[in-house]
């Protein structure tokens, strides 16, 4: 049975369909389905009689984190050129998370924006990539810096493509969860059991629409929460030049970096900062990251998105009161590169 989930914003209110993918009626639209290699051998054959239009066209990009950038971006809009899309087209989205950012820029910018589709086939991106519509690709100066906000037209969730998921991408699609419940619902955290995944994943939807649609372009903080672990986790990134570790496994280390920063400052109690931390190793994520050049790492942090006039802003989880995200400006940076030669 399928569950529908609104994510009401502002310029694009849209659905979530959860559950078993059937015909998307998209009659009389001429439709380009951007995937990668890997999934195209997996499930296009799958999704093209799904897709019910007779002016369907095919773009297959390179699998990997290395190929999110611009000339990514031309070889998309090529293929849209040369399939002769219009105003009232549609691009598909058939994929993990860089698909899904990918399809998202390059449909907001071509002929100044035309409606897409998500179809998510990783955990990582059904839980957080293919809601809220951050799109955007990376550049030599860090992860996501070129980009747009720009909604899909529909998401469609189905739990059929994680059964042909690898592993290692499978727990980094965890890592995503543990850090949205870990900022908005921790109680959930407490029993944490990968059967009940389908669950986690609606309920993950659901944290994800209410603080799209109360903080659609990050403007009041409340989105911003939502980068916890993620300014440690993008300078791990950029030092390894977006190889040899998922967006999941950064986010990982980058939590427990985050955590151990908390600590120290005294807004986070040890014992929390334990249990995630053992969490993480449960669900086969990385939790120990050795920093090349802790210089150069933490200089890389002034590139993050968060940090406005040259003011460094971290998501940082407080237990004070009760267990919630904030943000925090202004760190020593004393402490902060105590934390760092922690990790180096």
């Amino acid at each position: 049975m399928k569950t529908e989930i609104f994510v009401k914003t502002q310029t694009q209110p849209y659905k979530v369909l959860v559950g078993k993918l059937s015909t998307i009626k998209l009659q009389n639209t001429k439709v380009l389905i951007v995937t990668s290699n890997n999934i195209a051998s997996l499930y296009l054959d799958y999704i093209l009689p799904l897709i019910n239009t007779d002016d369907k066209h095919v773009c297959i990009i390179k699998d990997g984190e290395i190929y999110k950038n611009m000339d990514t971006i031309e070889e998309i809009l090529k293929h849209a050129f040369e399939a002769k899309l219009n105003r009232n087209s549609i691009m598909v989205a058939l994929g993990g998370g860089v698909i899904t950012d990918m399809v998202g820029f390059a449909s907001g910018i071509f002929q100044r924006g035309i409606d897409f589709i998500s179809i998510p086939t990783t955990l990582l991106c059904m839980v957080d990539a293919s809601v809220g519509g951050k799109c955007g690709i990376n550049n030599t100066y860090g992860k996501n810096l070129i980009g747009l906000f720009h909604q899909p037209k529909e998401v469609f969730i189905d739990s059929m493509f994680l059964r042909t998921l690898p592993t290692r991408e499978f727990c980094a699609g965890v890592a995503e969860i543990i850090k949205i419940f870990a900022c908005f619902d921790y109680v959930m955290l407490q029993d944490f059991n990968i059967k009940d995944l389908e669950i986690y994943i609606k309920r993950s939807i659901e944290l994800k629409a209410f603080i799209v649609e109360h903080d659609e372009k990050e403007k009041n903080g409340l989105r911003a929460l939502l980068n916890y672990g993620h300014t440690f986790a993008h300078a791990i990134e950029l030092e390894n030049n977006f190889t040899n570790f998922l967006h999941g496994e950064a986010v990982s280390m980058g939590i427990v970096m985050a955590n151990r920063l908390s600590v120290k400052m005294g807004l986070l109690s040890s014992d929390i900062e334990v249990f995630l931390t053992s969490l993480l190793n449960k669900v086969n994520l990385p939790t120990q990251y050795k920093i090349k050049n802790v210089e150069s790492f933490y200089n890389s942090f002034f590139f993050d998105k968060k940090s406005l006039d040259s003011k460094l802003h971290f998501i940082l989880l407080e237990s004070k009161e009760s267990i919630k995200a904030n943000i925090h400006k202004n760190i020593d940076k004393e402490l902060l590169f105590e934390v760092l030669n922690e990790f180096a």
